[in-house]
């Protein structure tokens, strides 16, 4: 098959790339970063350089393929003038323009997990505002990812241990959350990609289902601090701190949002209806790299 890849080599894309080829699948990753091609190319597959703003790049890239996986890389959460939503529903919007000219009929997206809500989700509402937009195609197969929160979100509380010894959030402690590693979410995509479909499709991904504080536990042993504590705190400590830190006052409030849904447990709730079969990667193995980096820090 001949499968085009959006995302670049980037947590879940390079793996991806890397299965693919393997299996013998004639690959073309898009790229932002010229750099990149070398990369790309060391791994047997074809780059295309520009930019998923520009929908004519997109449509020749997706000319002639068998498949096509859709993503939106993530944002800078600390450019005060950056419009998410806006920038989201652009590149949507060019993925279906892109889609519909170029005769592309089986996709494969990368989604979350909280997509099918229309409120209380935070930042998450973007995805379930993605996967409206790609279901105004008609005649193209659709299959959403939905992947759970990602064990490498966890680096993000790096800083807060270093300093206080602690990991807070307005999530976490005795909440059950669904974790999922990069290396599971490619090979599902890799999986679903090449399977033949009808209409549409919504697949969830995870890896394990830990409380904030059996994952404290797990970080803990392995960076030497086996009292390590998660910590829940209120949503307006936690925005003030991601504000205090550079944070935009929109950005910061959807982020505190879509945790209290994991805190609520209405993330999960649908999750909960359609539990996938779990990935093989464990936090026990994540927590390595998360050792590693904590010392590096």
């Amino acid at each position: 098959m001949k499968i085009i890849l959006t995302g670049s080599l980037g947590h879940i894309g390079q793996p991806l790339a890397k299965e693919l080829v393997q299996k013998g699948h004639m690959v073309t990753v898009i790229s932002s970063k010229p750099e990149r091609q070398k990369d790309i190319e060391a791994l047997g597959a074809t780059a295309a350089i520009g930019t998923l703003e520009d929908a004519d790049f997109l449509t020749a890239t997706f000319t002639g393929a068998d498949a096509v996986y859709t993503m939106v890389p993530p944002p800078n959460f600390f450019n005060p003038d950056f419009d998410l939503m806006e920038h989201c529903v652009g590149i949507g919007n060019n993925f279906v323009k892109a889609i519909e000219k170029s005769g592309v009929k089986r996709v494969v997206h990368l989604s979350s997990i909280g997509a099918h809500l229309e409120k209380n989700s935070g930042l998450i509402l973007l995805h379930h505002v993605l996967e409206d937009i790609l279901n105004n195609l008609s005649d193209v197969a659709i299959t959403f990812m939905r992947p759970t929160a990602f064990y490498y979100n966890l680096f993000g509380f790096l800083a807060g241990i270093k300093n206080t010894g602690m990991i807070t959030s307005n999530y976490g402690a005795e909440d059950k959350v669904v974790w999922v590693s990069p290396i599971d979410i490619a090979a599902a995509i890799a999986e679903e990609i090449v399977t033949p479909l009808v209409g549409r499709k919504v697949r969830y991904v995870a890896s394990e289902e830990l409380t904030g504080n059996e994952v404290a536990g797990i970080l803990g042993a392995a960076i030497g601090k086996p009292d390590l504590k998660w910590i829940v705190i209120s949503n307006e400590q936690l925005q003030s701190g991601l504000i205090a830190g550079g944070m935009s006052v929109s950005m910061a409030a959807g982020f505190v949002e879509m945790n209290a849904s994991m805190h609520s447990g209405e993330l999960f709730e649908d999750y909960y209806r359609n539990r996938p079969v779990m990935g093989t990667v464990k936090l026990t193995a994540f927590a390595k790299e998360f050792a590693a980096a904590f010392k590096q820090n």
